[in-house]
């Protein structure tokens, strides 16, 4: 802006000291033409008084011949016209002299100006390309710091799968090893309870599976369910467009959990959305007119479909992330993000603040 300041006064110096320079040369036109004028009338006087000494002369000296009468009037004429052709280029030759130096002048300021031009343009394009190389350096490490979160949120995914499949597998087995052995109680009543039964569920397709399966193993643990008693129930818990999937199970795997599991995981099941949850997430932004309380509400639901086996608290980070990327606003959404808040309820105090 500094430097913007400087051509501009410049420019206006220019532009003053052109303006004094047509001023000057005005003057000088209008004086040359005042001495002009004044040798004029001068030498009109004075060929005036020749002309009336002439006319004296000759009538004093007629006799004396008008020949040398006629020789002094042209001689006076001559001189005349000799002095206003002087006088003519002497006006002319100071009026271009003038001219000439004023147009030097003006081509200095102007080729002085387009240099001034040119460098301004050069600075720009040089702060142009630095800030263009800024953003593309700082995209590129959001782009590679993004990608570094996502890959250690998948091997934390994919170490807690194995974990929890080890322990579901020693579960299962200790499960299967105390339901062949057999186990005698005294008979003696005061030792003798009921388990408490609860009510077995519905699935019929239309509400999601991954919420009916933790349903339904919490029912089972409850009712100490093995696994053929589980696969029992959970057939006679389907209807609908859910039973049909039993169409395609043969007839010796009913009883089978694990088929009929991963059969109705496969045509209800969400995990196959989870990529497409994760570029949501990626690309979501907020809209014109929505609140921030709805994008948070958003960004949070799209997070338990992406990330809903992560950690909570890479979970947690994730979120506030994706909320301060999706913020409208450019100055709330860099503040919220200087702020660098651990987790979304965080992020969207913050910037409802701002």
């Amino acid at each position: 802006m500094a430097e913007n300041a400087d051509l501009l006064a410049l420019l206006a110096e220019r532009k003053k000291s052109l303006e004094k320079g047509q001023e000057e040369m005005k003057d000088r036109m209008e004086k040359g033409q005042e001495e002009m004028k004044d040798r004029m009338e001068k030498g009109q006087e004075e060929m005036k008084d020749r002309m009336e000494k002439g006319q004296e002369e000759m009538k004093d000296k007629m006799e004396k011949g008008q020949e040398e009468m006629k020789d002094k009037m042209e001689k006076g004429q001559e001189e005349m016209r000799k002095g206003q052709e002087e006088m003519k280029n002497e006006i002319q030759s100071h009026v271009e002299s003038e001219v000439g130096e004023i147009k030097d002048h003006v081509n200095s300021c102007i080729e002085k100006i387009e240099e001034d031009v040119q460098s301004v343009k050069r600075e720009i394009g040089e702060v142009k390309g630095e800030v263009e190389r800024k953003i593309e350096e700082v995209e590129d490490k959001v782009q590679g710091k993004i990608e570094e979160v996502e890959d250690k949120v998948q091997g934390k995914i994919e170490e807690v799968k194995e974990k929890v499949q080890v322990k579901i597998g020693d579960l299962e087995k200790r499960l299967s090893e105390l339901e062949d052995r057999p186990i005698n109680f005294p008979a003696n009543p005061d030792l003798t309870y009921s388990r408490p039964t609860v009510k077995s569920l519905t699935f019929d397709g239309q509400t999601s599976w991954t919420v009916f399966k933790t349903q339904f193993d919490v029912v089972s643990s409850a009712n100490g369910w093995n696994n053929r008693v589980k696969a029992s129930q959970l057939v006679a818990s389907l209807r609908g467009s859910a039973a049909e999937v039993l169409q395609g199970i043969p007839s010796d795997k009913l009883t089978d959990l694990m088929t009929i599991e991963n059969a109705l995981e496969a045509r209800f099941g969400d995990s196959h959305l989870t990529q497409f949850y994760r570029t949501e997430l990626k690309t979501r932004r907020q809209k014109p007119g929505e609140s921030l309380q709805v994008l948070a509400a958003d960004v949070e639901r799209l997070m338990s479909l992406a990330y809903a086996e992560c950690p909570q608290d890479v979970r947690d980070s994730l979120a506030a992330q994706y909320f301060v990327d999706a913020i409208r606003d450019e100055d709330t959404q860099h503040a919220t993000r200087l702020r660098d808040a651990k987790d979304l309820k965080s992020a969207l105090a913050y910037s409802m603040k701002l």
